[in-house]
């Protein structure tokens, strides 16, 4: 009988050193997981992996996306991974649905707008790797990094570039590229109209160049008041001014031209000028390709012989 008990209490203790052996092995992988685990809930950046695969799933998703798109997130898209599609930038949504489906480049980053809980949308650049079995997309992990910030920078940049500093319209060299990009990339019936003030000297000998720099700006403000999403309002020099209308007909030139001498002659300020004088010249064509820079020197030739009929109606000749 002693024997049975005495193998009965062997056989526990073995069993209980093979069960302490164990904790003793979980534990330090435990150990050895827990820093990389602190920093993955630390990191600033979301990250996730999500099944595809027969729905969306989360099986993980990084809490930092309280952080940055609002309390509570974690908890909800985790309960309803479709959520997502509710806070992505309408113009992402096929990107998102894209990447859901397994049909992105995921060799590149992917940009994409999510909305945050004060409603504002930001920028996010993505990192992904898609998960296959059997040749099948089952799933996609990644991280979330916010470029809000140099998305903002970056378009500052690109505006500073492309605009002039008095006026807050575009200058000479963009206009110069646009002008490019129709001549040879783009055909499209276009007008460019060059226009070119008449009184700045007048208004910089008597007034000072401050009130000069005032006039050219108001100037800009009536050129651009009806310009559309296809018009381009630059500056190319001290006081002269370019436009393009793009996607134009001459009718369609003539009305603008008509609209903006009409807000030239409401101009009033503490000078003696009681208007905004200034000579414009236009040239149309119903294709741009190849012909911009001789449609510019048409404008430019019919503007100043606009100039010049004003001076000799001025003089008296």
């Amino acid at each position: 009988m002693w024997i049975v008990v005495a193998v009965i209490i062997i056989g526990l203790l073995l069993v209980s050193i093979k069960l302490y052996n164990e904790k003793i092995k979980l534990q330090r992988q435990v150990d050895y997981l827990k820093p990389m685990v602190e920093t993955v809930e630390n990191v600033r950046d979301i990250l996730y992996y999500c099944e595809t695969k027969p729905t969306l799933n989360y099986l993980y998703l990084s809490p930092t996306v309280n952080d940055l798109i609002g309390p509570e997130t974690l908890e909800e898209h985790l309960q309803n991974p479709e959520k997502i599609f509710e806070i992505v930038h309408p113009e992402d949504y096929d990107t998102l649905m894209k990447k859901t489906l397994g049909q992105l480049d995921f060799s590149e980053p992917i940009k994409v707008r999510f909305r945050n809980d004060q409603g504002q949308y930001m920028w996010y650049e993505e990192y992904a790797t898609p998960v296959y079995e059997k040749g099948e997309y089952i799933a996609v992990q990644g991280i979330f990094r916010n470029i809000d910030e140099r998305v903002s920078l970056h378009q500052q940049l690109e505006y500073k570039i492309s605009h002039d500093a008095l006026t807050d319209i575009h200058n000479r060299e963009y206009f110069q590229s646009k002008l490019n990009y129709f001549n040879q990339d783009w055909d499209i019936p276009i007008a460019v109209i060059v226009a070119d003030l008449d009184d700045l000297k007048f208004i910089n000998d008597n007034y000072g160049h401050h009130m000069g720099d005032c006039f050219i700006q108001e100037a800009a403000n009536r050129l651009k008041m009806y310009a559309d999403e296809e018009t381009i309002v630059a500056r190319i020099g001290g006081d002269e001014f370019a436009i393009l209308l793009a996607n134009a007909s001459i009718p369609k030139v003539e009305q603008f031209l008509k609209k903006v001498q009409a807000q030239m002659n409401l101009y009033h300020d503490d000078t003696q000028l009681k208007r905004i004088n200034i000579s414009i010249g236009y040239a149309y064509s119903s294709s741009s390709k190849g012909v911009m820079e001789q449609l510019l020197r048409e404008a430019d030739t019919l503007m100043y012989q606009e100039k010049r009929e004003k001076k000799q109606l001025i003089s008296g000749g």
